[in-house]
């Protein structure tokens, strides 16, 4: 996954924590020390809140909030936008920079407030677990002998183990439930009787959980890339399993369509067969020492969430193919041992491994994986092992809220149809939980949580209804309400490309997966 880069998080069992009367006061804004936040204008604070809401006189941890104000008159003035990018594990604070992208100044009507959640970035404590985690050359994710999945089992367990030990207390509280109380709290640091909500992928189900426990403070809410919320979190991951496979066949397409640039074949199934024999030649010799089966994975991963990454993905491949050169694999491939990286995986999974129980019998993630990798095996086996530590996970699990949008106002829900980190049933599902709610649909498109990012139909309907409340008409059947225009590929290119300068949409493109 893809995390904004906030200030490096500070170990949990660094942090002494305070006492708390559970009421959290008033933010005091400040100066941010991120000069992209700086850049837009924000403003910077702090919400206390309790570790544990059940003890609110306990003790208390530090939430890292942003603002960037509304320059609408008072008149115009809608009230907070509170957002979230995803993850779970994302550092929300760049996010107040997405008003800027709401068509026609709508965006100039609210405060957009962006957070780290819990244990992320900025927030205080945050959690991080072993930096040297991810690394480089690490064993091939599917298990083909006995000595790898052994290698994979104790790397899991020893990485849940670590974050048991650094994590301390606050592992207890890091359900999804613990964010939405936290969530509330800055309602009322705001002062705010009502929110309003922008979130992408695991942020929609914080949307969700929200509007389910707290319908009578929402306001306006979008929810970008829809996690099912029946299917959390084991069965949501071997959807994705799945999907993941279907998706990427896009890009390998793509690829062979190009294949005066990029040389990899002139068919979807050439480019396919390329891919997968390069991670057998891989697992023998790494490239340039580092670049195993298992970072060339997760780096074309990547192309399965966002089409703005094919063209990056796609030269980086050819030019390891075609010329040896593993400078750009190399460039797309996160090194070890930075602190912000490990934190947004060790949020993910002290998120994931305790919002509900996991399967503990390894043979049923054994028999679910090889299932899937028979059929679909791009992602099949990464994505377990991404998730086994859940299996070793030392802190106690709970029970999700059963989401219900009987009783919240209306909202608006954008998915693209093959998205592949949520995918569009989990959308067509929070439609039927929410029988007020719209759905948008970027017609045929792969992109995941691709909201304002230049498409009319998709930003013109999320300005009219942020504007004053208007949606497309709901239609019947189970099926989307508006259809539109995925987000284009981009032109194809022999070498890398990067984004403008300054802050940009590309700021806000979370790849959250797992």
């Amino acid at each position: 996954m893809l995390l904004g880069v906030a200030l490096l998080p500070v170990a949990a069992e660094a942090q002494t924590p305070e006492r708390g009367s559970g009421t959290p006061g008033p933010v005091t804004w400040g100066v941010c020390d991120d000069p992209r936040l700086l850049q837009i204008g924000a403003e910077c604070g702090f919400v206390r809140v309790p570790l544990d809401y059940a003890r609110p006189g306990g003790d208390t941890i530090e939430l890292a909030v942003s603002r960037v104000r509304h320059s609408s008159s008072e008149q115009d003035y809608q009230g907070v936008m509170l957002t979230n990018p995803g993850g779970p594990g994302g550092s929300g604070l760049i996010m107040p920079v997405l008003g800027r992208f709401v068509p026609g100044g709508v965006g100039a009507n609210y405060d957009w407030i962006g957070f780290d959640p819990r244990g992320v970035g900025s927030s205080r404590p945050a959690l991080t677990c072993d930096v040297d985690y991810t690394g480089y050359n690490r064993p091939d994710y599917v298990p083909s002998t006995p000595q790898i999945e052994k290698a994979w089992l104790s790397k899991v367990k020893e990485y849940a183990e670590a974050c048991d030990k650094a994590g301390g207390p606050l592992l207890d509280h890091m359900k999804t439930t613990d964010t939405v109380a936290d969530m509330d709290s800055i309602r009322r640091a705001l002062g705010a009787k009502k929110i309003n909500f922008y979130g992408f992928s695991y942020g929609t189900y914080l949307g969700q959980v929200y509007a389910t426990v707290h319908p009578e403070r929402v306001g306006r809410m979008v929810l970008d890339g829809n996690v099912d919320p029946g299917a959390v979190w084991y069965d949501a991951n071997l959807d994705q399993n799945v999907a993941f496979d279907k998706t990427i066949r896009f890009f390998f397409d793509w690829v062979a369509e190009h294949d005066d640039v990029y040389r990899l074949g002139t068919t979807g199934k050439a480019v396919r067969d390329r891919y997968y024999a390069e991670l057998r030649t891989l697992k023998a010799t790494p490239a340039d020492g580092k670049i195993g089966p298992a970072e060339l994975s997760d780096i074309v991963l990547s192309a399965a969430y966002h089409v703005v990454y094919w063209p990056d993905v796609a030269a980086a491949f050819s030019a390891w193919v075609n010329g040896g050169d593993a400078g750009g694999l190399l460039d797309m491939y996160a090194p070890p041992g930075t602190p912000d990286a490990d934190n947004g995986y060790a949020v993910y999974l002290a998120v994931s491994c305790t919002d509900t129980s996991w399967p503990r019998d390894w043979r049923t993630w054994q028999q679910d994986a090889w299932r899937i990798h028979t059929r679909h095996p791009f992602a099949a086996w990464g994505n377990t092992w991404f998730n086994a530590p859940c299996r070793d996970w030392g802190a106690r699990p709970g029970t999700p809220v059963r989401v219900d949008g009987t009783r919240t106002p209306p909202i608006l829900l954008i998915n693209e149809t093959y998205d592949a980190a949520t995918p569009f049933a989990g959308a067509l599902e929070v439609r039927k939980r929410f029988p007020g709610s719209v759905l948008v649909e970027g017609v045929g498109g792969t992109t995941h949580a691709g909201s304002l990012e230049g498409i009319a139909c998709v930003d013109d309907t999320i300005a009219d209804y942020l504007r004053d409340g208007t949606l497309p008409r709901r239609v019947g059947g189970n099926r989307s309400d508006r259809q539109c225009e995925p987000v284009p590929v981009p032109e194809a290119a022999a070498e890398r490309t990067t984004d403008a300068a300054g802050i940009t949409r590309a700021d806000l493109r979370q790849l959250t997966g797992r």
